[in-house]
């Protein structure tokens, strides 16, 4: 049975005791993390959201505390009263581990049972069992520490926004339904029979329209919406920090997410971010690193080596090349003694990508190994090694392909074996701006132009002029933040025209009725004075990864779902009574 608290007041958290409080008589609450009787003397570990601290109860202290903290076991929610002394042996592994409490009177607020999981950092438990019982999981020190860290980055976050003249401005979770990307989650209406809400999947239309509105500098901080099959570190519902501003271009706007990503990283883990951060072209990253998230933490660069085989008539090259395709190669620094199985793994590897697989040549000391060799000419060989600029004891790694597949599968492989041979320096913070994308690409299976971001991304000025003629030729005034191979967050300037903005719709395959239909209150406000603007969003739940040192977004949202977009917790989505359904127009009542 639980006891009341009786006018008991907690005068302090457990892991704030330290020396300077010895003497001082305290009350504290929490959680009971283990005990240990020791005949005469009963030790207690004392668990609080601030850490540990030691309770000693014996029968010369006090008997009826004594007495009563021999039934105590793991997970009883207390209170005890009790003096500060110095421990006469200290343990330095706490920062409590100076001092212990002389406890003098205990009360049991609550009792527990054995728990499904148990409560100590590193649990090496279940995903689903973890969720299931999350109340439990975020007891554990290194959980509730995350979300200290998620508290102080958002809080952090917000100065820097005041401290630069933005509004936090919040917007509308029932809005309408602009499919432009995924699924969205859709809410039916009670008073408009067969209509629906969708929940946002971002703010993106309503921060313009506070543009428009004249706001200047908006930002908030949001819950957003994606019904799309979930991938390692994604999740139905995900947090970002939403951000516009007016009359700016590209540079403001960068310079401007430069400085909050070195305020945010300086207060909450006390790191030196170094500016400007570094840029690359979509286009130089993709050729590079075949990727527009490119790791920088390593080396390892993806080469074009074209030029070195086109006379080679090997017919693995020549097939590739006689296609417009691309014969690509990277090469790993002391790799020529990899064995021919690890060489088939990363063959077979490479055909997740659609690649065929995996040409190989090693540069041994004394001979070079390769089973193209037989059908390269010894110039043709040096060509690609000079192009490598490898050397003795290195190993080139050679994809031919359609040039997509080419850039994907070694910009994959090069990721691939950055992790297998330890090339990435964990610790490191490695940022990149990643700018002129593509404004569309073309989607084979839709049979029609997509964008690259969105719709509402303003092109280059110097590539209007092949919007309505050659789309894929259009780069944007589009800019994604990258941080060791993950994109951080992204954004562009806006279009702010109704005319140019039509265009881009008619690229997009929408005729003018089907955009009106869908985004004519955007369109109706950009006839009233819209300014320039632009803007950009963080995952805010990625970053706080990268704060707190995770590699499962899982861990940093505090009752996330789970692989399938199901809630083991509360057992979410669920059905729902047939009256509610009547209510809502989906179903009659028998």
């Amino acid at each position: 049975m639980g006891e009341a608290l009786s006018g008991i007041k907690r005068s302090t958290m457990c892991g704030e005791l330290g020396e300077k409080n010895i003497g001082e008589k305290h009350t504290l609450m929490g959680w009971v993390q283990r005990k240990r009787n020791l005949g005469g003397l009963i030790f207690v570990d004392l668990r609080d959201r601030t850490g540990i601290v030691q309770l000693v109860f014996g029968e010369e202290i006090d008997k009826d505390a004594f007495v009563k903290a021999d039934t105590l076991k793991s997970e009883y929610c207390i209170a005890i009263v009790g003096e500060v002394v110095k421990r006469e042996s200290p343990n330095l592994n706490i920062p409590t581990g100076i001092i212990e409490i002389l406890g003098n009177s205990i009360k049991i607020l609550s009792e527990a049972e054995t728990t499904p999981i148990i409560i100590k950092e590193d649990l090496d438990a279940g995903e689903n069992i973890r969720m299931k019982y999350r109340y439990l999981d975020l007891r554990r020190p290194d959980m509730q520490k995350t979300f200290m860290i998620r508290h102080k980055a958002a809080k952090a976050i917000r100065d820097y926004m005041d401290s630069k003249g933005f509004l936090e401005i919040e917007t509308p979770m029932l809005t309408k339904s602009t499919p432009e990307g995924a699924r969205d989650y859709l809410v039916p209406s009670r008073n408009y029979p067969g209509m629906f809400y969708a929940l946002p999947q971002s703010p993106q239309l309503f921060k313009q329209l506070l543009m428009v509105s004249g706001m200047d500098r908006y930002f908030q901080i949001v819950k957003c919406f994606r019904d799309e099959d979930l991938r390692a570190n994604r999740q139905p519902e995900f947090t970002q920090v939403d951000i516009e501003m007016s009359f700016v271009e590209e540079e403001e706007v960068i310079a401007m997410n430069e400085g909050l990503i070195k305020h945010v990283f300086k207060e909450v883990l006390d790191v030196e971010v170094p500016l400007p951060i570094k840029r690359m072209p979509y286009s130089v990253a993709m050729e590079k690193y075949g990727s527009d998230k490119p790791d920088l933490r390593f080396g390892m660069e993806i080469h074009n080596i074209n030029k070195a085989i086109e006379s080679a008539e090997f017919k693995v090259f020549q097939d590739a090349l006689s296609t417009g395709g691309m014969v690509a190669a990277i090469k790993v620094d002391k790799g020529a003694d990899m064995s021919r199985k690890e060489l088939d793994k990363l063959s077979e590897f490479v055909k997740t990508y659609k690649a065929k697989g995996v040409a190989w040549i090693a540069l041994k000391d004394d001979e070079i190994k390769s089973p193209i060799a037989k059908f390269l000419k010894e110039e043709e060989l040096s060509k690609i090694i000079e192009t490598l600029d490898a050397k003795a004891g290195d190993l080139v790694l050679i994809v031919a392909d359609k040039k997509k597949i080419a850039l994907q599968a070694l910009g994959a492989l090069r990721l691939e074996l950055g992790r297998k041979l330890g090339l990435i320096k964990e610790g490191d913070f490695n940022f990149v701006w990643i700018t002129e994308f593509p404004l569309v690409s073309y989607d084979e299976e839709e049979n029609r132009y997509v964008a690259e971001h969105h719709p509402f991304t303003m092109p280059m000025d110097e590539d209007i002029m092949y919007l309505e003629t050659d789309p894929s030729r259009v780069r944007a005034k589009a800019y994604d933040i990258v941080l060791n191979g993950e994109e951080l967050g992204g954004g562009s300037i806006r279009i702010h025209d109704t005319s140019l903005q039509e265009k881009m719709f008619k690229v997009l395959g929408f005729t003018e009725e089907k955009a009106w239909e869908r985004f004519g209150f955007l369109l109706e406000a950009f006839k009233y004075g819209p300014p320039p603007h632009g803007g950009l969003a963080f995952g805010f739940d990625r970053m706080i990864m990268f704060l707190a040192g995770k590699d499962n977004i899982k861990d940093v949202i505090a009752f996330p779902k789970n692989q399938n977009a199901f809630c083991p917790l509360t057992e979410a989505p669920n059905m729902v009574d047939e009256k509610q359904l009547h209510e809502l127009g989906i179903s009659k009542l028998k």
